[in-house]
């Protein structure tokens, strides 16, 4: 772990520290980093997703048959699972 330093308002401290045993942490900072993790995995899948239809419609401009597109991509979802 690395250490940081965030400006947050008060109040919203004072909320993490309430919420956070109800929502099975002991603390309000492991809950700031699931809420950070939670959002960064979000934008990463979407981002992802993003990159492949963006791909994709490159790979059909260049007359690369859908066929072909689909199996080359579920050959690299397999390679990375």
């Amino acid at each position: 772990m690395t250490v940081i330093s965030l400006r947050m308002p008060e109040d919203v401290i004072e909320e993490l520290k309430e919420i956070a045993p109800s929502l099975g942490f002991g603390g309000y900072q492991p809950l700031i980093r699931a809420y950070i993790g939670q959002g960064l995995r979000k934008d990463l899948a979407r981002l992802e997703s993003s990159q492949f239809q963006a791909l994709t419609e490159s790979l059909r401009k260049h007359g690369i048959n859908d066929q072909i597109i689909s199996a080359a991509i579920a050959d690299a979802q397999r390679e990375t699972a």
